[in-house]
């Protein structure tokens, strides 16, 4: 088939590899986001899509929306079989969804239908689920809620930040695409209706969503922190400024500790949850790198019973 690719970030750019790679259909374009600042001097950078099709001397097109009568021109123009899609990052009119012959055809990063939305891995791991995936469907124009043609299962190991699971997600689901583009493309492959039942949302986590609660329990503290790894990053207050907490891990024999407090030895620093404490092991005080969390809590001089948080 000729397809035209729709992809944004680096978690996108395994699939776009595995489908140059493979030799069976024809990579005729890439659709991604326009150039975004970035860096100190924000200045405009391709996107990881589009560098990697610049790379391998595909057209880029970067409409600043999917609706622009310049790119759907040049996509009908194109007359693409079908439009394999990850983490795009823009809302697909109907007008954009009814040119491939064979439709827009998604690689999702949760068991559908659980998860649909923008943050399917970081919420898989803040809810503490066992197993999650990743699955291939067509693109309606509801949120997700295309029929299926396949999935691929994995699992959600104890101290998978996000950005660890995404990953493994990425070249995974990869192959999955892959094998969903050659199905179509020969019939052996026909998508099947998400159920109605086991529906649940996945919207994107905010800055406000990362702020650690410590009345909360420490199992729960410890997911807020993992899935917000990389992004946007788990923080707490101290001395009224923002402490990004990079790693943690619940501490189940230290419970004396009120929510929120601090107690520090030679080595550890431990903070009190609802339930048992937890660990700090790297933190990032603001305006400055990613430190251990003994380094910073020894250069702060944190006095005995001081607390982090609100």
């Amino acid at each position: 088939m000729k397809l035209v690719f729709a992809g944004t970030p680096e978690v996108a750019v395994p699939a776009l590899d595995a489908l140059i790679a493979s030799g069976r259909h024809e990579v005729a374009a890439v659709v991604t986001r326009p150039d975004a600042p970035a860096g100190r001097g924000r200045r405009l950078v391709a996107s990881p899509v589009a560098e990697r099709a610049e790379e391998a001397g595909i057209e880029v097109l970067k409409p600043a929306r999917p609706r622009d009568e310049d790119f759907l021109a040049r996509l009908r123009e194109i007359a693409p079989d079908c439009c394999p899609v990850v983490a795009y990052g823009a809302l697909l009119p109907k007008v954009a969804l009814d040119i491939p012959a064979r439709g827009w055809v998604n690689l999702h990063f949760s068991l559908l239908p659980a998860w649909r939305g923008a943050a399917p891995v970081q919420h898989a791991v803040m809810s503490g689920d066992e197993v999650t995936g990743a699955s291939t469907f067509l693109i309606e124009e509801g949120l997700d809620s295309g029929p299926v043609y396949g999935v691929l299962t994995e699992e959600v190991r104890p101290t998978d930040t996000s950005g660890d699971l995404l990953t493994r997600l990425a070249f995974a689901g990869s192959g999955l695409l892959a094998a969903t583009m050659d199905g179509i493309e020969d019939g052996t492959l026909h998508a099947v209706p998400q159920p109605a039942d086991g529906v649940t949302l996945a919207p994107k986590i905010t800055v406000e969503d990362a702020q650690v609660q410590w009345s909360a329990p420490a199992l729960r503290v410890d997911r807020v922190i993992r899935a917000c790894t990389p992004a946007p990053g788990a923080w707490t207050l101290f001395r009224g400024e923002r402490l990004k907490l990079v790693q943690a891990t619940p501490a189940v024999d230290r419970s004396e500790l009120a929510p929120g407090e601090l107690s520090v030895g030679k080595n550890n620093v431990f903070v009190g949850t609802g339930s048992h404490a937890v660990e700090l092991l790297w933190v990032q005080p603001q305006g400055k790198k990613p430190m251990r969390a003994a380094d910073w809590a020894r250069g702060v001089r944190i006095v005995p019973g001081e607390l982090v948080g609100s």
